[in-house]
């Protein structure tokens, strides 16, 4: 498999994986992820599965990311050679969005559950683990098409149940 085929099935799941930790699309950490992926393919023990280890590699740039952000701050001089401090992001999420973002993963997780199971696998595959839809049908032994019907519907019976969210 060469490497582009590598970029095309897993910049999805990269791409989830970053905006989970980072709350923010950021095509520098793409990057930066398949260059650690390239650079260290030599490491990678073909035993493991290579979709699992592109996503530790993503998860570790995001946290890496996120470390180093906290440090990192823009400054100006202004005419009177003050320092001015810009584009500082606080991090620490306050309390009261930590309690609501916790209820609303628990309501979408509960959701989830609720599924039938047929759809909960192809929910859990594709959205959370970011498979592609012809990985998640060799994961679950039926055609494509019926993943991609499993998937509609899925999403179809997670927006009425979760209306109040959307």
């Amino acid at each position: 498999m060469n490497f582009k085929e590598i970029i095309n099935q897993n910049k999805n799941s990269v791409k989830n994986i970053i905006k989970l930790f980072t709350k923010e699309e950021n095509e520098d950490l793409e990057q930066e992820v398949f260059i650690k992926v390239l650079k260290n393919s030599d490491k990678y023990e073909e035993r493991g599965n290579l979709k699992a280890w592109i996503n530790t590699v993503a998860k570790n740039v995001s946290k890496d990311y996120l470390k180093s952000a906290k440090y990192k701050n823009e400054v100006l001089a202004d005419e009177e050679n003050e320092t001015i401090f810009v584009n500082v992001k606080d991090y620490k999420p306050n309390p009261e969005l930590k309690l609501v973002q916790k209820e609303r993963q628990k309501r979408i997780l509960k959701a989830i559950n609720e599924l039938k199971p047929k759809f909960k696998d192809v929910i859990i595959y594709t959205e959370i683990y970011g498979y592609s839809y012809e990985d998640t049908a060799k994961k679950l032994n039926c055609p494509t098409g019926t993943i991609k019907s499993r998937i509609y519907n899925a999403k179809k019976e997670l927006a009425e149940k979760l209306q109040d969210l959307l």
